[in-house]
């Protein structure tokens, strides 16, 4: 691999080299760029952004500027104002995530003629491409064809060319199951005028073809099944590109952008693969890598040591790349120097790097005073204000109240208060709809798994906590955070433990004779892949164990659970169809499949119950073995929550550090 410094031809210097040179601005014809000239391009991204377009939290009803693309609008036109040229491109997870996306998707969904908030926003701005992500298909191939304004020759596509964002759409690897075509068109060309500078400085002005290819994780055909399944069929992410790229290159582009929703993986390579970036960047061609799906940033300590990538500069496998983090929190840059050679462009490897722009200054100081946020464009705010007021007024429905409090600050570590009325409305919806279809599994227990999807990942706000008192939409939209469908799938005793010792990787293995401090969470185990399941089951967890092997105890009422005894398990359209890769879950196994969201179950259940209180929520249904360990077990989370700890019990928890920025370190006494 080259080295690689820090860019020594920045725009200022470029620009002050031609005001002493006195040179005029040329315009050159296409093809009379000389070799010898130099430009600097800056390939801006956003991704995962999740239609949080404001910097408003729906769940608490305030305001959140930590996040919203309104603020990553103000890092763009910076960007703008500081590199004279600039491609901007969105990397997917766009249209889904947020209460306003429901809204507009499934509550009072936008007519043919209306474009998406999170559309309009981004339009305000002007994007030059994107793709799609896997969320994008959550509501269907009908709503996705709408929106992006695309005609889709698919069952329930949209044949109207609706209302949708001003940009190119590019998908090179999910085709339509009718004719074999790309649903998306997979590759186009966006060409701009562009500054540079020739070898004696003179100022030119030439243009820059830019052909852009995109791709979606291919796992959606697992995690959509109900909405794509003989509708659409996908390609592996390296497969499309090779089929694509030559294409592509017969228009002869200066540049090829690949956006990939997907992060890195150098395990080896399927056509299935999720993160599947690292590969993407060995196929000839591609000058430079747009990231996302993996909610963190690129470059970033995250990835250091990874194989063939250099996590500071912002390299895989030699190609400049880049991953914007989520939620509007980032702004993505590559800082491309090219050399005119032999009548082509080619990247200064030497002198390119990567970047994210925070829009939020972070520090590794704890104890230092935080920054103020970038401020948020004061654009954005008035395009959307309709359809966000309607959202607020939509989650205010109020459909009962509670006398508990339900959270997931301690979720990870016994509080099932957030995850146990979930698990009571999708086990009743079970119990009432499955003998309508299958009545010979009437008499088969049902179990029903949840997870708590909000664990602090997007910092110490990102928690479920619905307080006593009314309850309203907002509080079901915070106990389930996404719009899955309900599923129940037919298991065995053997499955069950299977799924929960999978589940269990949520924890690092604990050492009892270590004195120094053991971090309990897995870091490299999502939140939302941390299955907690009730229904009369109990079970229990040594986290000093390796994993596979954790599941000491598993009952059912009371009985010891035989690994032939038949079960029902009630969870969600993502799980059962093998989201999370989990043991038996393919989707070969599911006996229900709802048309009703789990969250619109979970909001109706709420409001039959009018009124819910501990004797209506079954108890935690797991503990962990008892072990005493020299040193402290330790986890972070939300400061000075230990009132939550102490409400559900949990009495072995102590906060050990307050950390300054709302988070904290706290130790769990674990031989008790």
């Amino acid at each position: 691999m080259p080295s690689r410094l820090t860019p020594l031809a920045t725009p200022l210097l470029i620009l002050t080299t031609a005001l002493l040179a006195g040179c005029a601005s040329q315009a050159l014809k296409p093809g009379k760029t000389p070799d010898g000239a130099r430009a600097n391009v800056a390939i801006l991204e956003t991704t995962d952004v999740h239609s949080n377009v404001l910097s408003y939290d729906y769940y608490k009803l305030k305001s959140d500027d930590s996040l919203g693309y309104e603020r990553t609008a103000t890092l763009i036109r910076r960007a703008r104002a500081e590199f004279p040229n600039t491609f901007l491109f969105d990397s997917g997870d766009t249209i889904q995530g947020s209460v306003l996306a429901d809204y507009q998707a499934l509550v009072k969904p936008v007519a043919c003629d209306q474009e998406l908030a999170i559309y309009r926003a981004m339009d305000a701005i002007g994007y030059d491409g994107g793709t799609a992500g896997n969320h994008e298909f959550n509501y269907g191939l009908g709503f996705l064809s709408q929106v992006t304004g695309t005609p889709m020759n698919v069952d329930g596509g949209h044949d109207n060319r609706c209302a949708g964002p001003h940009y190119p759409l590019v998908l090179a690897n999910v085709s339509s199951a009718r004719d074999g075509k790309p649903i998306f068109k997979p590759w186009t060309i966006v060409t701009k005028t562009i500054e540079a500078y020739t070898a004696d400085g003179s100022k030119i002005e030439v243009p820059l073809k830019v052909g852009i290819i995109g791709f979606t994780p291919p796992p959606i055909m697992d995690w959509d099944k109900q909405n794509l399944a003989g509708k659409v069929t996908v390609s592996g992410v390296v497969e499309a590109a090779k089929k694509y790229l030559p294409e592509l290159q017969t228009q002869h582009p200066d540049l090829v952008v690949a956006i990939l929703h997907g992060g890195l993986n150098t395990a080896p390579y399927t056509p299935q693969m999720e993160n599947a970036g690292w590969y993407l960047a060995g196929v000839p061609g591609i000058d430079a890598l747009l990231l996302g799906h993996s909610h963190t940033e690129f470059p970033g300590p995250h990835y250091a040591g990874m194989k063939d990538v250099d996590a500071h500069l912002g390299f895989v496998r030699n190609v400049p790349a880049v991953m914007g983090g989520f939620f509007g929190k980032d702004l993505g840059v590559i800082q491309l120097v090219l050399n005119r050679q032999n009548g082509r462009w080619v990247v200064d490897l030497d002198n390119t790097h990567s970047e994210v722009r925070p829009i939020c200054p972070r520090s590794a100081d704890k104890s230092a005073k935080k920054a103020a946020c970038v401020p948020a464009d004061p654009a954005i705010a008035p395009i959307v204000q309709q359809a966000h007021e309607a959202a607020i007024a939509y989650v205010n429905t109020p459909i009962g109240s509670s006398t508990l409090r339900m959270s997931s600050y301690f979720a990870d570590e016994g509080n099932m208060t957030a995850l146990a009325p979930v698990n009571a409305a999708q086990a009743d919806y079970v119990r009432t709809e499955l003998p309508r279809s299958h009545p010979e599994l009437a008499g088969v227990p049902v179990l029903s798994a949840a997870a708590a999807f909000r664990t602090g990942f997007g910092g110490p706000d990102d928690y479920t906590d619905v307080a006593p008192g009314p309850l309203t939409l907002r509080s079901a939209a915070d106990l389930y955070f996404y719009p899955n469908t309900l599923a129940a799938v037919k298991t065995d005793g053997a499955g069950v433990k299977a799924w929960l010792e999978k589940s269990a990787g949520r924890f690092n293995r604990i050492d009892p004779t270590k004195t120094g401090e053991q971090p309990l969470i897995s870091s490299h185990y999502v939140g939302y892949n941390f299955d907690q399941i009730q229904g009369g089951i109990h079970y229990v967890i040594d986290v000093s164990k390796p994993i596979g092997q954790r599941i000491t105890k598993l009952t059912f009422k009371g009985k010891p659970v035989a690994p032939a005894n038949p079960f029902i398990i009630v969870t969600n359209n993502y799980r059962a169809s093998g989201g999370g890769h989990f043991p038996g879950l393919d989707g070969s196994n599911i006996v229900l499949a709802a048309p009703d969201g789990t969250r619109e179950i979970l909001a109706k259940w709420l409001e039959r119950k009018k009124q819910i209180g501990t004797k209506d929520l079954e108890a935690t249904s797991w503990t962990f073995a008892p072990l005493k360990t020299r040193g402290p077990v330790v986890f972070s989370g939300a400061g000075n929550k230990l009132d939550v700890a102490r409400d559900a019990r949990l009495d072995n928890i102590r906060q050990l550090k307050d950390n300054g920025d709302g988070t904290a370190v706290y130790a769990i006494d674990l031989s008790h």
